[in-house]
């Protein structure tokens, strides 16, 4: 998320290069450099070659939801194995608790994919106006 925060952050300007990247959220290039390559099979991302490539957005912020980058980076969200594998516990059929979790689950897909990029962005600019520091980090 940080990287495609900095990425929309800075879109503005020139392709965001790595380092830049790097230096201004604290995570190494290496571990950027493994991390680009699921963003960018995922489409989130396009890269500029040359002397003054880097990083883009492959969308428009407003189109990048927050479940669309978990669900690329981690998986499909489910807060316990029985919501997204029906089969890995025999007692699903009679299972009274796992219409909570199911409901549960829903509902934090629903929460994740209602926030966008473009979301936190226009919430650290906010924040950068009124004085407060807000952290977008999960």
């Amino acid at each position: 998320m940080r990287i495609l925060f900095d990425i929309a952050m800075n879109q503005a300007g020139a392709p965001r290069m790595m380092k830049d990247i790097a230096s201004s959220q604290g995570i190494s290039e290496k571990y950027i450099s493994r991390l680009i390559i699921d963003l960018r099979k995922a489409g989130l991302v396009i890269s500029v070659r040359g002397s003054k490539g880097g990083y883009k957005l492959a969308r428009y912020p407003k189109d990048i939801t927050l479940l669309e980058v978990v669900e690329v980076m981690e998986g499909r969200v489910n807060i316990v194995d029985c919501v997204g594998l029906p089969n890995v516990c025999e007692k699903v059929p009679v299972c009274a608790v796992r219409r909570v979790w199911s409901d549960l689950n829903d509902k934090i897909r629903r929460a994740l994919g209602e926030v966008t990029l473009q979301d936190l962005v226009d919430n650290q600019r906010q924040g950068r106006r009124d004085g407060t520091l807000l952290e977008y980090c999960i």
